[in-house]
């Protein structure tokens, strides 16, 4: 260790990208502890100690799994009622209808609840509402029609906690309804016959950080125990939640990492005809990982929300055609294609906005006529990841502006927004604390950007700072130790990929590769030694790529994330660099 913890790393006070790196706090008897009992690399051992791993809970981290960490299902809360009313409906032969979100969460979620009442010899029926058409969750109109198709019980699934009026009316018409959720609620909950969702107030399962899926999932055990059907085999169904998990940005850890570990075993097989469909037009032909159903097979499922036809996704997933599964495949790859040109376009806009904001504005809130709301908020993330604040993006049409927002550690997008809709600032809205939604009346946008100016200043972050888990010299950095990094795994939102520092780092070549990526060979600053193929991704109009790209000879210290490259059966180590710094 260079530096003592939590101080400045490597005399880092400035990177390429303004940021202060600093060493992460570890302790570092505990680090000695499981090196020595679980038999670990000495950087692996640093890097669970430093993320609160123990050495009592290290052991079920390394080797998730479901039979010691699933959860009764009946702690959560309303869980009974909604088991018993499930059943009663399929016992009773009633039409059922599953009502779900159009993101990925959503159809995951409805994709079990189909395949798992189909199994029991019902014949569901899918509802997602069209993004523009409709907008998120429930709508009387859509329930009332569903209704007078004979239908006797909904189950929403990802969406439903907030709302109130539908749900009456549906309740009014005699309707049956359960939400099952996960969104952030209010003190009043809608009237249904069941609310299972871990974010109620009242609600002590422990278990909010679940996505919609792994609700919907703990929901099937349940009617499952409640039925007491033995003739099939849910863990089937795991690669689901696992996508869901992932997609949904929610912490993979305790519960949500068993479920992706175990669920990405279960996609391996390919049993699920939609996602092994999904997998070839996304050519991914490799083993799935989380990166692939992060940002191959997520944004193709999202895609027919997002700009093509909202059921998609649920249809795709739960079909038992290879036939259908082929072609839904191929038209969600298509409408991917058309929403990453209808993104760029709005991407672009964006950018210039932030560009003239106020440079102390802690929240961008930004605006534009017919932008398309299917991708507000995936511009709304690209535009954050390069201004480092908290930011909305509202596409107007017709005096109504349907907004995206994303948020940083620090600040809570829900609580903000349904305070604003409390002051009567928004039509509706709700969401997550890193990522929320809203309808607003364009003349309202101004107000809105003070409010939240004024919410928010305190509390966001106004100097970045990057924390190194760990640090390597180039030699270091084997095909051994790149293998090592991917046993902690699976990576996403709460359990990011290990922030490495490679140290002396002498640039031998730099080029552009692909679309605006930087690619690099290092090698170490003496010389001797092998070399290393690192690589920047969209980074050529950054002053991190602009620098590397011209600095051949120079010597620097590397910050990013150590993995390991396979292609036509080779495996190397490689080196993304998300920061860089001159060695001084």
């Amino acid at each position: 260790m260079l530096n003592p913890v939590g101080e400045t790393f490597a005399g880092v006070e400035s990177s390429l990208l303004d940021q202060h790196w600093r060493f992460a706090p570890c302790d570092e008897r505990l680090a000695m502890a499981l090196g020595r009992q679980h038999g670990l690399h000495d950087l692996a051992a640093r890097i669970l100690a430093g993320r609160g791993i123990d050495c009592g809970s290290a052991g079920s981290f390394l080797v998730p799994s479901l039979k010691t960490s699933l959860p009764d299902p009946f702690t959560l809360c309303d869980m009974e009622n909604a088991a018993l009313r499930i059943a009663r409906a399929v016992e009773s032969g009633e039409q059922i209808a599953i009502f779900a979100d159009y993101d990925v969460d959503g159809a995951t979620s409805a994709a079990l609840w189909l395949r798992f009442l189909r199994e029991l010899g019902c014949d569901p029926i899918l509802y997602v509402p069209d993004r523009i058409g409709e907008g998120y969750g429930p709508n009387a109109p859509a329930l009332l029609s569903l209704g007078q198709r004979g239908v006797k019980l909904v189950i929403t699934v990802d969406c439903g906690v907030t709302a109130h009026e539908s749900l009456e009316a549906a309740a009014k018409a005699g309707l049956s309804v359960v939400v099952v959720d996960h969104h952030q609620a209010e003190a009043d909950l809608p009237m249904a016959d069941a609310v299972v969702n871990p974010n109620r107030l009242d609600d002590t399962s422990g278990l909010g950080t679940l996505c919609a899926a792994g609700v919907c999932f703990l929901g099937l055990v349940a009617v499952n125990r409640t039925l007491r059907a033995r003739g099939y085999y849910l863990l089937q169904w795991l690669d689901l939640v696992a996508l869901g998990t992932v997609c949904d940005v929610v912490p993979l850890t305790g519960l949500n990492r068993v479920f992706v570990c175990q669920g990405l075993k279960v996609m391996a097989a390919r049993g699920n005809m939609g996602l092994a469909a999904l997998a070839d037009v996304a050519r991914a032909t490799e083993r799935l990982s989380a990166y692939h159903l992060g940002f191959l097979l997520g944004p193709r499922i999202n895609a027919g929300g997002r700009v093509g036809k909202a059921d998609l996704g649920a249809r795709l997933l739960s079909c038992l055609s290879q036939v259908e599964a082929a072609g839904l495949a191929a038209e969600l790859d298509q409408f991917n294609t058309d929403r990453r040109r209808i993104e760029a376009d709005i991407t672009s806009a964006c950018l210039s906005l932030a560009e003239a904001a106020e440079a102390d504005d802690p929240v961008l809130v930004l605006s534009g006529e017919d932008w398309h709301p299917g991708v507000v908020g995936i511009v709304a993330a690209r535009v954050m990841e390069k201004f480092k604040r908290p930011v909305c993006v509202i596409g107007v049409s017709g005096g109504i502006g349907k907004a995206s927002g994303r948020s940083r550690p620090g600040l809570d997008r829900a609580t903000m927004i349904i305070a604003a809709r409390r002051q009567g600032l928004l039509l509706k809205g709700g969401g997550h604390a890193m990522a929320a939604g809203f309808t607003v009346e364009a003349h309202r946008i101004d107000e809105l950007r003070a409010f939240f100016r004024d919410s928010a200043g305190a509390h966001v972050p106004q100097r970045e700072r990057l924390m190194i888990e760990g640090s390597l010299a180039v030699t270091g950095a084997t095909l051994e130790v790149a293998r090592i990094m991917e046993t902690l795994g699976p990576f996403g939102a709460g359990h990011r990929e290990p922030m490495l520092a490679l140290l002396g780092c002498r640039i031998v070549k730099a080029s552009v590769v692909g679309e605006k990526h930087v690619s690099c060979i290092v090698a170490a600053e003496q010389g001797g030694g092998s070399s290393l193929k690192a690589i920047a991704f969209r980074a050529t109009s950054s002053a991190l790529g602009a620098t590397l790209l011209s600095s051949q000879g120079r010597i620097f210290h590397l910050a990013g994330r150590l993995g390991v490259d396979r292609w036509q059966g080779r495996e190397l180590p490689k080196f993304e660099v998300l920061d860089a710094a001159v060695a001084t």
